[in-house]
């Protein structure tokens, strides 16, 4: 029995017709029109409709997309949606000036917490331009410094951040 390809269109005998997105030892992953995604075994009632031939190199829908939105995160300005910690959803930072003459300020936290993490995420892109342009290893290296210095000023709002994997991390010793 031959393997179909990426691209084969089958039409199945429980779901209709869709196209194989991806193939293991053991599953054909097909969308189908009706159906959406579905995972059918190899040896599965099906007809073949149009066979693709099967490429060594071959690579699922599910891993371009995984790798172009790598790329995108590396090699654009879009930030990622960061959560802010539950406790802190709608409340509000309050300022108050040390002399009593003045007035305050009072900040939706989620506002606040918003500019942190674009301060954040210019960084990073920052530390990507750096990383890719044709400055001195040295230069690199030193304005790198500068960047994980930056990081460690802006770990006291870790506290804001729901998911520790999105804080900010500074120089480790």
């Amino acid at each position: 029995m031959k393997l179909l390809g990426i691209g084969s269109r089958i039409n199945h005998t429980t779901y209709g017709k869709g196209v194989v997105t991806n193939v293991t030892s053991k599953h054909y992953w097909v969308t189908f029109i009706d159906n959406g995604l579905e995972t059918i075994a190899i040896d599965s009632e099906f007809e073949v409709i149009e066979a693709a031939e099967d490429e060594v190199d071959t690579i699922s829908f599910f891993e371009v997309e995984q790798s172009l939105k790598s790329i995108l995160k590396k090699w654009s300005d879009v930030s990622e949606v960061v959560s802010i910690a539950d406790k802190w959803k709608g409340g509000k930072l309050i300022m108050e000036p040390g002399d009593t003459n003045l007035q305050g300020k009072v900040l939706p936290i989620d506002t606040f917490f918003h500019k942190i993490t674009m301060v954040r995420d210019r960084l990073r892109v920052m530390e990507q331009k750096i990383n890719s342009s044709n400055l001195e290893e040295q230069e690199k290296i030193d304005l790198q410094q500068y960047i994980t210095r930056s990081y460690g000023s802006l770990t006291s709002f870790n506290v804001l951040f729901k998911l520790k994997s999105q804080q900010f991390v500074g120089q480790r010793k």
